[in-house]
């Protein structure tokens, strides 16, 4: 389709049927995808389980999300009725659930496990405590880091002798690195984003809103054979602000288009941000771009296994302020952390931010996406994932050449 004929469907047609007809050719990208095995699930248990004897743990709780699917394969959501799983350091893993929902959650779960079930009259975290009193568990109950309150208070009532700690040690020390596997579905994801970019790109026309962009986006996702995450569309002045603004905004001539897009493949997520300028860019957009891109480069050779995650914001971070930036987190310049950790979740630890003492390991996935934001009037940020390889990173997707070939 001819960019004058977008102009008009987009002028004339409802966003939704705009964003279909964007997507008109692609083809699926991810047959060859291979999801998590079993046996990886299983490896999983078993490391766990060895965290949970290092740090004294004896057993874990979690609840739905990226953990829960990390550990069980369990895909779920987070309601007034608790589901929850229950990793001993030793015997059976336990899922607690609705009896209702029992069938549901036995579609996904991807290990061996007991599953409890409880009623609408029952306490969901009575049975929890009877599946740790079953299984002998002695030692500090660990409960991943976002499980929520009522959970946790509940089970401190239902087994006031039982110390309730902190079970990040544990589910940190699992997923913070990342398996061949888990990598190969985070470089499928990001050539997903990366195909879908370059398709959306070229139909991008002056006038159009966030929305239509968006949309656009989320159907090359899923023509391409993926599940959209985000979309996040900045245009103008609403890119001096991360993560954007309220304000009506529309493509214009001279302006700036930032463009925030992930999805994932089963489950596992990409984060790429791209910006560029509709029409002739000023002497300003080209200098701030290249200085932005500049400091992602900085960010990516400063990255070495071993060194201090925090080393890298720094490292950024002192360049900027060379080119008269900041200080520090001060606007103009880079008001986020240069970046953060990514996998089943699209922000989970660790980040690149000042402070930051973990030492990067092999298997480490994170973002770098030092943007540079000029309030008033725009802002740049380009933003690529990588994983950390033996000594140094390697891409997941490779920054843009430049600000006339934003896509590569």
């Amino acid at each position: 389709m001819r960019r004058r004929d977008l102009l008009r469907l987009a002028a004339v047609a409802p966003a939704g049927l705009f964003a279909q007809d964007s997507a008109a050719g692609l083809k699926s990208m991810t047959g060859d995808a291979r999801p998590i095995p079993r046996e990886e699930y299983l490896a999983r248990i078993s490391k766990a389980r060895t965290l949970m004897a290092k740090h004294g743990i004896g057993a874990l709780l979690v609840e739905p999300g990226a953990a829960l699917v990390y550990f069980t394969g369990v895909q779920w959501w987070r309601s007034e009725r608790l589901t929850a799983a229950v990793i001993p350091r030793e015997g059976d893993v336990a899922v607690v659930t609705p009896h209702f929902e029992e069938p549901s959650v036995r579609e996904s779960l991807e290990i061996p496990a007991e599953i409890r079930v409880w009623n609408e009259p029952d306490d969901p975290l009575a049975v929890v405590a009877g599946i740790l009193r079953d299984r002998k568990v002695d030692a500090p109950v660990g409960v991943e880091e976002t499980v929520r309150f009522f959970a946790v208070d509940a089970l401190r009532k239902a087994m006031p002798r039982v110390e309730i700690v902190n079970g990040a040690p544990v589910v940190r020390g699992c997923r913070l690195i990342k398996s061949k596997a888990e990598l190969a579905l985070m470089q499928k994801a990001a050539d997903v984003t990366i195909a879908a970019y370059r398709h959306v790109a070229p139909r991008i026309a002056a006038g159009m809103t966030p929305k239509q962009i968006r949309l656009m986006m989320d159907d090359a996702h899923t023509a391409l054979g993926a599940t959209p995450e985000f979309a996040l569309i900045l245009l103008g002045e609403a890119a001096a602000y991360p993560h954007g603004s309220g304000q009506p905004q529309a493509v214009r001539d001279g302006e700036v288009v930032l463009m925030d897009c992930g999805c994932s493949v089963h489950g596992y997520q990409s984060d790429i941000s791209r910006t560029f300028v509709f029409g002739k860019a000023s002497a300003e957009q080209r200098q701030v771009w290249e200085q932005m891109h500049a400091g992602q480069r900085i960010a990516f050779e400063t990255a070495r296994v071993g060194l201090p995650a925090g080393k890298v914001d720094d490292a950024v971070r002192a360049q900027y302020e060379k080119w008269g930036y900041g200080p520090g987190y001060k606007l103009p310049g880079c008001s986020h952390r240069t970046g953060h950790g990514i996998g089943l979740d699209g922000h989970e630890p660790v980040n690149f931010v000042h402070g930051e003492t973990t030492p990067l390991a092999e298997g480490m996935c994170l973002s770098d996406e030092p943007g540079l934001y000029l309030p008033g009037k725009f802002g740049i940020r380009l933003e690529d994932c990588l994983h950390m390889g033996p000594e140094k990173p390697v891409w997941f997707s490779t920054p843009p050449p430049s600000l006339d070939n934003p896509f590569g």
